[in-house]
């Protein structure tokens, strides 16, 4: 067995390494066909998403059975004010999850879960994120991307009968990628896994593990070496959290969220089975990336559920509180933030529903619109709890409890500021979703022109690149002149008393010109078109408006066929689109006329120190300490600050 590894023997990767595992994780075909991936190819294929999928009647049956349980057990048993002023889950609480089967929503039946599907899985999620936030990370991270789904996905049949019946009941899982000097680039991944005979290794320290300090058993991806008979890589593990060598050494606490469980782990020498590997050597990173195509669905499903819950505080405050004579919410500057909560509360849930559909249906590839949901859904919704804010004004800025201490409704409108902010950085920041979805949204141009820009292609290559290029653009770029978007009686099943049709054929013109947008650019940076962050983030912005557009539209069409408050969701449709071309035809705007190599030279000299001088004049409050942890191996052992979740006294025993 090798040494844990220390500082001075991180893996040293270069920037070229690091996209090669990158680009290696990420799926590589297309088998199934992607509304999103379409779109931003200039092609609006409504048929994929409309008619609007619906979930079978058994389905329905099922799922609103657990959510009227949900519901009671989280008005009855879940005090959030508690949950916020102890920054802690109490034991009772997670007992009674357990029992109520809620750890097992997305488990098979036949491995004692629920077996409810993804749409019902997310209404659960924003039904118990509504009532606390934590409790919602905390079931979202052990079925989302904890061990539950990735065994699911890949795992052995043996794996699934040890593993899935504890997850169903009485065991929490966590899922423990990074560290902390590695974030969004796993080439750099230090903890390693020897082999070891039958076992293999485990040594390495792994940062903000969510679940962690409560786990029962852990998703560990680590680097496995290239030895004789073993092909190493980054690879995924299934191991105890009581295993000997595993230590919680500290609980996290954050400007939100605080009761989360949310750790320091490491593992000394820690001895993991190898039939709890999950996968083979070197796969565990497209297990995590793809078991994350619908996981990444729960953060969204809780910031839909936010934005309802936004909606409910800034109608009943909006209306009870006067200025001037009126209702704060009859005055123009407050009228429109509560009309941009209310149109974008339907966005978000029409995006999220119609996923999550699709991802039950399994008939279309949703890697982009579930990284779509993601993005625009942490953004949209830090965006109208901001608005809330501002509404209630002071008392927005108050805590509940001093707002109840002295008499007042102890609404948590601050409280839901913080606790959404980590949504824009959770399961990929938003600078790291608009590059992951940017390559995404390109992966048919490279895959035709790819070889024209590596510089490690030979002439021949490049030269048969170009060929295939030619081929295909000469066939592509036509149909990006005209489409049905030009037609103007386009999409008429969507005009009724309220006309959503023209906003059909403006999604039609703009993803053919989003399209357009992307090969100028291509052509005019080719090799640099990766470095143009920022005309990449906006090309990804277009698209996600494009896609809630798309969706609160069909979603619209849905509830009207069903006699389901049709007409005022085709108001809402109405509103939400017309907010969104705006910020679309801006969008557009900015990828020509914009700061961003003025910006790249003004970095370049705050780095340097050339504007130090504007520093000056304040006193920093930080307190000492390396900007990044040692991880090297403890010269003492750290106290075990995991938590056991004691089961309470006469609670009933989980069905086995």
């Amino acid at each position: 067995m090798s040494a844990p590894p220390t500082p001075s023997s991180r893996p040293v990767v270069t920037e070229r390494e690091a996209r090669r595992v990158a680009e290696a994780a990420r799926e590589q075909d297309w088998r199934k066909p992607s509304f999103a991936k379409e779109l931003f190819l200039g092609r609006f294929r409504l048929d994929l998403i409309h008619p609007h999928p619906l979930p079978a009647d058994e389905d329905v049956q099922r799922g609103e059975e657990f959510l009227a349980k949900l519901r009671d057990f989280c008005e009855t048993k879940i005090d959030p004010a508690v949950i916020e002023r102890d920054a802690r889950i109490p034991d009772e609480v997670i007992d009674g999850l357990k029992e109520l089967g809620a750890l097992g929503m997305k488990i098979d039946t036949r491995y004692g879960g629920l077996g409810l599907t993804q749409v019902y899985y997310n209404k659960a999620l924003a039904l118990a994120g509504s009532v606390s936030p934590a409790v919602g990370a905390l079931l979202s991270a052990h079925q989302s991307i904890g061990v539950p789904q990735p065994l699911k996905q890949f795992g052995t049949r043996e794996q699934k009968e040890r593993f899935l019946p504890r997850c169903a009941r009485t065991d929490i899982s966590a899922f423990l990628l990074t560290e902390p000097d590695v974030g969004s680039d796993p080439a750099r991944l230090a903890t390693t896994a020897v082999p070891d005979g039958d076992d293999y290794v485990l040594d390495g320290v792994k940062l903000w593990t969510t679940n962690g300090v409560v786990a029962d058993l852990l998703v560990v991806m680590a680097r496995v070496p290239k030895s004789e008979g073993h092909p190493g890589g980054i690879t995924a593990f299934v191991v105890e959290a009581a295993a000997e060598g595993v230590t919680v050494e500290n609980r996290n606490a954050f400007m939100g969220l605080r009761g989360i469980e949310n750790g320091v782990t490491r593992f000394h020498r820690v001895r993991v089975p190898a039939a709890h590997r999950i996968g083979p050597e070197g796969a565990g990173l497209k297990i995590a990336l793809t078991t994350l195509n619908t996981g990444r669905l729960s953060l969204p499903a809780m910031c839909a559920g936010a934005g309802k819950w936004c909606l409910k505080i800034a109608r009943e405050w909006s209306a009870a509180r006067e200025q001037w004579g009126k209702p704060v919410a009859l005055h123009e500057a407050v009228g429109s933030k509560i009309a941009f909560i209310a149109a974008t509360t339907f966005a978000l849930e029409a995006v999220l529903d119609l996923s999550s559909q699709m991802a039950d249906e399994d008939r279309n590839d949703i890697r982009i619109e579930a990284a779509l949901a993601k993005l625009y859904g942490s953004e949209m919704a830090w965006l109208m709890a901001d608005h809330l804010v501002q509404i209630r004004g002071g008392r927005g800025f108050e805590t509940a409890a001093s707002l109840a201490a002295r008499g007042e409704r102890a609404v948590p409108a601050e409280q839901i500021l913080r606790d959404l902010r980590i949504n824009r950085i959770f399961e990929g920041s938003t600078e790291i979703m608009h590059l992951l979805i940017a390559r995404e949204a390109v992966d048919a141009h490279l895959s035709v022109a790819g070889d024209l820009i590596d510089p490690d292609k030979s002439l021949a290559e490049k030269a048969r690149a170009g060929a295939n290029a030619g081929v295909f653009y000469a066939k592509w770029l036509p149909k990006l002149v005209t489409g049905a978007g030009q037609l103007p009686n386009a999409y008429g099943e969507f005009r009724h008393e309220v006309d959503l049709s023209g906003h059909l054929r403006y999604v039609e013109r703009a993803a053919r010109k989003l399209a357009r947008s992307t090969f100028y650019a291509m052509s005019r940076w080719q090799g640099r078109m990766e470095t143009k962050q920022g005309f990449l983030g906006r090309i990804v912005d277009i698209g996600a408006e494009l896609f809630a557009m798309s969706a609160a539209c069909v979603r619209a069409e849905l509830l009207r066929s069903r006699g389901d408050h049709g007409r005022e969701a085709y108001q809402l449709a109405d509103a939400f689109c017309r907010q969104a071309r705006i910020r679309v035809e801006e969008l557009f705007t900015r990828l020509w006329t914009n700061t961003d190599d003025l910006d790249r030279t003004l970095v370049k000299g705050v780095l340097s120190g050339t504007y130090t001088w504007l520093e000056e004049g304040v006193l920093d409050p930080s307190g000492d300490g390396p900007w990044i942890a040692d991880t090297g191996p403890s010269p003492v052992p750290r106290e075990d600050v995991r938590r056991v979740i004691e089961k309470t006294q006469g609670a009933a025993e989980p069905d086995a």
